[in-house]
């Protein structure tokens, strides 16, 4: 039994804290951490170096595209970053994810 695993970028931790918050309210995910990064990336013809927060939010594979969805509604940037992964954990945590958002 796989899961889907959500990778998002932010500007900032409040924005990041702020997603996983709605999302949970929602039952679209059953846990989302978030922790800083540096990305490097290509925007308007020129490279830029800047401070991110990502969050992982773990949830079914059947609530990904809704979860996609919203995250979209929500997001500031113009070009959100919103991967999706499919993947394996012990099946006690696998089941306690589908328990969650099924609730």
């Amino acid at each position: 039994m796989a899961f889907s695993l959500i990778y998002v970028t932010h500007a900032d931790k409040e924005s990041a804290t702020t997603l996983i918050s709605l999302l949970l309210k929602e039952k679209l995910i059953a846990c989302g951490n978030a922790f800083p990064i540096t990305s490097a990336y290509w925007w308007d013809g020129d490279i830029n170096n800047e401070d991110e927060w990502v969050s992982l939010l773990k949830t079914t594979n059947e609530k990904w595209s809704t979860a996609e969805q919203r995250i979209t509604e929500v997001h500031p940037y113009e070009v959100p970053c919103i991967m999706r992964m499919s993947v394996e954990a012990n099946g006690p945590y696998e089941k306690w994810i589908r328990q969650e958002v099924e609730q």
